[in-house]
């Protein structure tokens, strides 16, 4: 017998029966989209938090108080206690390394805002006119906060757009006069709409400037450092720059915690690589599910063709040749599932993009090729044991249909 008859005749076999063929490629093709469809996820999220971070900027270093202490790579674990604060001074000494563009120091805290008989809580962040650069942020109307020594206090701020609405509705906002806490501020500039960005929602933030901040909620440590460097080719200088700086301004101790985007990305990445994979094998099961329902659809197989077998045995079919025919069988439509499942698995990762245009969602290459090898194996494994039975007939016995 050869290969070009086993092929058509396992084909002839899968469309001879239709509904037990549906049956089985319905399975297969839910097992490989499931694994599509979940690894996609994966592949979506951490796609969505590469390009926040990398919109970001990627000269960019994130100076924390304290010596955090990391081990395996994985994100910062315990901090002891640091020596000193995070001071308005060592920003200042920073600013002036000859490898730093820009600083922007960060106190955040939360306050009630009032306007007249209007008034609700909100963050409100204490940070200096770089801040927008840094972060990429605007001002819609007005300005940001203006360009002048980091400790100085000024009774000014800037809200974001939701928080204009809700105090001011369709009024002009600048030139007027809110209570923020004990202290009232002047509103300089209305921010653009971002939404998020780096944890801190732009629309509903009131900032101010840094030292007005240290002021309304008395306190001299600043929460976060950060710094622009003047190109990604000097960040590993600037950073060895940065500590030397530290170092020297807290009496030789190497109290603070540098972190990079780079580094940040690194552990972001595997975290998700390693969620698509989890997601990948939970999909997966249901491969295994649907070989199972295969094995057992052809045994029933088996039994409804115990004649064609007798008669391909009295034909002279060897027991090779009739394992290799229903493996064959089983390996096709296995094979077709997968192709269906993968049609259904784009399909449906383009219906979330489309529903989530912000979100990148895609099926890694990875992915397709294990579902559609794993839906393959599966087949052929869990077919061994009708094939196997079917060339065991005895032939006079087969073609009398016992």
């Amino acid at each position: 017998m050869r290969i070009a008859d086993q092929g058509w005749m396992a084909t002839t076999a899968i469309l001879r029966y239709p509904l037990r063929t549906a049956m089985m490629l319905i399975a297969t093709a839910i097992g490989v989209s499931a694994v599509l469809m979940l690894t996609s996820l994966g592949e979506g999220a951490r796609a969505f938090v590469t390009g926040e971070f990398k919109s970001l900027g990627t000269n960019l270093l994130v100076v924390l108080p304290g010596k955090i202490e990391t081990s395996g790579g994985g994100l910062p674990g315990a901090m002891g206690g640091s020596p000193r604060d995070l001071t308005l001074d060592d920003a200042i000494a920073i600013a002036r390394g000859q490898h730093v563009a820009r600083v922007a120091p960060v106190i955040p805290g939360a306050a009630t805002i009032s306007y007249r008989n209007r008034e609700r809580d909100i963050d409100v962040l204490g940070t200096s006119a770089a801040f927008a650069s840094i972060r990429g942020v605007k001002a819609a109307a007005g300005q940001f906060l203006p360009e002048t020594e980091l400790d100085r206090a000024m009774p000014v701020c800037v809200i974001g757009e939701t928080l204009r609405s809700e105090l001011f509705d369709d009024a002009n906002a600048l030139g007027k006069w809110v209570r923020v806490g004990d202290r009232r501020f002047r509103i300089i500039g209305v921010m653009q709409d971002a939404g998020t960005v780096a944890t801190i929602n732009i629309d509903e933030a009131l900032f101010i400037p840094i030292g007005s901040a240290q002021q309304l909620f008395n306190t001299q440590g600043i929460f976060r450092l950060l710094v622009e460097t003047k190109s990604e080719a000097v960040m590993d200088a600037a950073r060895r720059e940065l500590i030397r700086t530290v170092e020297a301004r807290h009496f030789g101790n190497d109290d603070i915690t540098v972190v990079t985007q780079d580094a940040v990305l690194s552990t972001f990445n595997t975290i998700f690589n390693a969620l698509s994979a989890a997601l990948g094998g939970i999909a997966a099961i249901s491969l295994i599910v649907a070989g199972t329902l295969i094995m057992n659809v052809m045994l029933v197989a088996v039994s409804q063709r115990t004649q064609e077998i007798g008669l391909m045995k009295a034909l002279g079919a060897r027991r090779k040749q009739i394992i290799s025919l229903f493996l064959l069988e089983s390996a096709l439509l296995s094979l077709f599932g997968a192709m269906v499942g993968v049609a259904v698995g784009q399909l449906a990762i383009a219906g979330l993009n489309a529903a989530y245009p912000s979100v990148a969602f895609r099926a890694p290459a990875w992915a397709v090729i294990a579902a559609v090898t794993t839906a393959l194996a599966s087949g052929l494994i869990f077919g061994i044991m009708p094939a196997r039975r079917a060339a065991s007939l005895d032939p006079v016995e087969a073609l009398s249909g016992r």
